[in-house]
């Protein structure tokens, strides 16, 4: 199985590297790294991906991915990234993203009618494209498979490896990557932190999100 990540500058490498950590482990499974041209992608902390085909050359991939991260609201208005994404998800057995790459599916019409979930700052926004927002790690739709923010895509990989090699192979899986989490904090959701973390992330948020909105009203268009 040929499985195939979108790479766009800013995007949150853990929202790629995560679930690409897990899934080119799943029996038999092949990966694609493909960006608008085959120069390295700057993520979102300094560290550049180097992709592995364009999209223009990518073959047809029976997985697509979309990671998330502030990059999206560019990425979002770039018709030549959304024509990919609505090319390859139009033939791809399963369509999947992780954090805010829901947002980059739902620019390319394809969360219309979807349960869909996404980061928890971003997660009211998901109407705007059509979705029906669902309070999860993951959640699935048919052949639509979404994960919540950042490091929910390791949860979100190893249920989609689970899908494409059996619950076996990805218990080996997660094995292997000694992904067994013990959080020194109990902040890592909206209803575990404080009202104090929670605020202060919510005020640094406000302003991306009101670019954001504005943003998929333009898709819309």
């Amino acid at each position: 199985m040929k499985l195939g990540f979108v790479l766009f500058p800013g995007l949150t490498q853990l929202d790629f590297t995560g679930p690409l950590q897990v899934l080119h482990r799943v029996p038999g499974a092949t990966t694609v790294l493909a960006a608008k041209t085959r120069e390295p992608v700057p993520s979102d902390c300094g560290l550049s991906l180097v992709p592995t085909t364009t999209f223009a050359e990518c073959p047809p991939v029976e997985l697509l991915c979309v990671p998330g991260g502030f990059g999206v609201e560019q990425a979002i208005d770039d018709a030549e990234t959304a024509e990919f994404v609505r090319r390859q998800a139009a033939q791809a057995k399963y369509v999947t993203s992780v954090c805010t790459g829901a947002f980059l599916l739902g620019a390319a019409g394809l969360l219309r009618g979807k349960q869909a979930t996404t980061h928890w700052a971003y997660h009211h926004l998901l109407g705007l494209v059509g979705a029906t927002p669902v309070k999860a790690r993951v959640v699935r739709d048919g052949n639509l498979i979404t994960g919540g923010g950042v490091t929910a895509g390791i949860d979100f990989a190893l249920t989609v490896a689970a899908e494409l090699a059996g619950p076996e192979a990805a218990q080996r899986i997660q094995l292997a990557l000694e992904y067994d989490p013990s959080p020194p904090f109990r902040s890592g959701s909206v209803e575990a932190a404080s009202v104090e973390t929670v605020e202060a992330l919510r005020t640094r948020y406000a302003p991306r999100l009101e670019a954001f909105g504005q943003a998929l009203q333009r898709a819309k268009t």
